[in-house]
């Protein structure tokens, strides 16, 4: 079943009233069960099981990979064997939705343990105890989703953001739950063979998987592996050709072409103004600044080499701070929304909300980010020395990091976690200078917590697209919450430590995360003096290129092409994931408007043979494949980044865990001793 959703013209012209009438009116579905004992159960032990995953390679890598498609589609394998087995009926559409919730909120909820409580342990020198972490991390989920609901109606009901993963998610359900029908069917297949291609390309770029199963190298991941290494690279240098901008490798300013089409995938579910924003940020940035920059010696190289890390270090401030004040400005651009919220306390006066039987009440929010924030200030004074008054700062904070990740995850899928906990240690860089334990702690409240509310409406998303009750999935956001802690902190701390403040930065347990957050605070332990005079300058022009931007948009009501979040980004992303989210935004572009150009001629077509003498209607014409691929975008898309992300899910897991130890042992008794060292002794 084609999933009902509003026109780009209705989304820029209805009232909220009226897209919340609509959508009561045309996608609701609440007699459909939801968070059910099964759905409940099921993603409670799904997410527990995945927030295992994120844990080792958060540990490893420093990264935490969306579970989100992946519990969906095996919570519906599960059942459908059970189903078939007379054990279980199938779950349906919306009890997949309320287990997904479920599942993605254990996933990526201990994110802490590998970023702010790793980096704390490693300044002090102390493990902080594991119940005290448990409580820690609850309050701050908590905090995130008492933050998200008030802006659910803004960013998902009114702007209707794609939130491309969440948008991902919904399409898979919609597929494989509504497969039965002939449209249904045809976007499973688009789904499945987008899957199947993007897997198989995640898998020939994985280096120890090829060497293991056929001892053979994999593809290049990258151009410049062709450019920079082997017989071609030796032939380029002799002739003075290798790729450079101002003498500066392409490779060392991330300007590559990836392999991989996941963010190509990204990028079509994000639209043509993300996607061109984004590029034109990439160019700024690395293209022109930076190699300005490094030949002016403002930007300096690490071990010889500069990359990613080495520029975002300038990059991120003015980033960030487009970021900032666009976010902001677009928020209380429209006041009604808020207002309108507020005033719904009283029964006297204010808009009607046609949802207020299914929504979280608002109510919750106002009293409970209060409380629950009142909680974060007395713990973090008892348990990591941050004094009352900069505690209370924090929270206000939090409200403005978390409407920076929320646009950026709603219009891209990313939330900049690390850029925004990079911002409130510069924050108190000036309100608590030279004090270390403070600076990582609040920069682990506000960018916690924003992560939390972010993700929490990407999972929301597939639930208003498929007309599930927002209360479920608040509910299950919670559920999701205590799944994760209950398995994931005690093996982190049992399996994982053991007791040891030595194992962290070791090869063992390397928290690349933690280290980037212990460096910046010891950084600012010097002062603010290490933040360039141009840096200083790019903070400026970055908030008000956010605010012009912002009002431009307003003033073209919504036709300016450019978006300031999408701009903002750029500077905290390498370019070779801009180029690609930028590649997928431009061909479905071009592929949008060839289909409407020939949607265009088709009703000419029809007027012309209504209109002859005794003309008969045109009958049905086989439509393109263009016209096709427009109509089926988000399966398309969907399919290409669930199969390169479970893919490359399960590839992290085997390289983290086992093809190392494989490819390195002599025998197998030795992998499997490696193996099992991760085990307490």
């Amino acid at each position: 079943m084609a999933i009902k959703q509003l026109t780009p013209e209705q989304i820029h012209t209805m009232s909220l009233e009226e897209k919340d009438t609509w959508w009561l009116k045309n996608v609701y579905r609440g007699d459909m069960p939801q968070l059910t004992w099964r759905s409940g159960i099921t993603g409670m032990l799904l997410g527990a099981f995945l927030s295992l995953t994120n844990l080792y390679i958060g540990a490893r890598t420093g990264w935490s990979l969306g579970v989100g498609i992946t519990s969906v589609i095996l919570a519906f394998g599960l059942f459908k064997v059970l189903s078939r087995l007379g054990l279980a009926s199938d779950m349906t559409v919306l009890e997949n939705n309320a287990m997904q919730s479920i599942a993605t909120s254990a996933g990526y909820m201990n994110a802490p343990l590998f970023t702010s409580l790793a980096a704390y342990s490693m300044v002090t020198t102390t493990i902080i105890p594991m119940g005290r972490a448990m409580v820690w991390m609850f309050i701050l989920a908590i905090l995130g989703v008492l933050f998200a609901f008030p802006m659910k109606k803004r960013f998902i009901n009114d702007e209707q953001l794609p939130f491309p993963e969440g948008m991902a998610a919904g399409v898979v359900m919609d597929a494989l739950h509504e497969s039965d029908e002939k449209e249904g069917l045809f976007k499973a297949k688009l789904l499945l063979g987008g899957g199947l291609a993007s897997a198989l390309l995640e898998l020939l770029r994985d280096d120890k998987v090829m060497r293991a199963l056929f001892a053979l190298k994999s593809i290049p991941h990258h151009y410049d592996e062709f450019f920079y290494h082997g017989w071609f690279a030796d032939l380029l240098k002799r002739w003075g050709l290798s790729p450079a901008i101002r003498g500066i490798p392409l490779n060392e300013l991330t300007i590559r072409f990836d392999t991989s089409i996941i963010f190509v995938a990204t990028g079509g579910l994000m639209g043509i103004r993300t996607g061109a924003s984004l590029l034109l940020g990439g160019i700024l940035n690395y293209w022109i600044l930076a190699p300005l920059l490094i030949q002016h010696g403002i930007i300096l190289p690490r071990n010889g080499h500069y990359g990613f890390g080495q520029i975002t270090l300038w990059a991120l401030w003015g980033g960030v701070a487009c970021m900032t004040t666009s976010s902001l400005y677009a928020f209380f651009s429209k006041p009604k929304v808020i207002l309108d919220a507020f005033r719904g306390l009283s029964r006297k006066g204010g808009a009607r909300d046609v949802l207020a039987d299914i929504e979280l009440p608002v109510k919750l929010s106002i009293i409970g980010v209060p409380v629950v924030g009142l909680v974060v200030v007395v713990l973090g004074h008892l348990w990591f020395g941050i004094a009352w008054w900069l505690g209370v700062i924090a929270i206000p904070l939090v409200f403005v990091f978390s409407l920076i990740a929320v646009n950026s995850t709603g219009i891209t899928a990313i939330t900049p976690t690390g850029a925004l906990g990079k911002l409130t240690q510069l924050t108190y860089g000036v309100l608590a200078p030279k004090n270390i334990t403070t600076n990582l702690m609040t920069a682990g409240v506000t960018a916690e917590v924003a992560s939390n509310t972010a993700n929490l409406l990407m999972d929301i998303k597939p639930g208003y697209m498929l007309g599930g009750k927002p209360r479920h999935q608040a509910m299950g956001h919670v559920l999701g919450t205590v799944a994760g802690l209950v398995l994931s902190v005690p093996i982190w701390y049992l399996v994982l430590i053991q007791g040891d403040i030595g194992r962290y930065g070791t090869e063992r347990l390397p928290v690349p995360s933690a280290l980037t957050w212990k460096a910046v605070a010891e950084v600012l332990m010097k002062g603010l003096d290490f933040l360039h005079p141009t840096a200083k300058s790019a903070v400026v022009v970055g908030a008000i290129v956010g605010i012009l931007v912002e009002v431009t948009k307003q003033l073209t009501k919504n036709r300016f092409p450019l978006s300031a979040v999408a701009l903002g980004l750029a500077f905290i992303l390498n370019f070779t994931d801009i180029w690609s989210m930028f590649l997928g935004s431009f061909l479905f572009w071009l592929i949008e408007r060839r289909a409407a150009g020939w949607h265009r001629a088709r009703e000419r077509e029809s007027r012309l043979s209504e209109t002859e003498p005794g003309g008969a209607p045109a009958a049905p014409v086989k439509r393109p494949w263009y016209a096709l691929a427009a109509e089926n975008t988000e399966a398309i898309c969907a399919g290409v980044i669930a199969g390169g992300s479970l893919m490359g899910i399960g590839l992290s897991v085997l390289g983290v865990l086992v093809l190392p130890d494989v490819l390195e042992a002599a025998s197998l008794t030795k992998a499997l001793g490696q193996i099992f060292d991760f085990l307490p002794k």
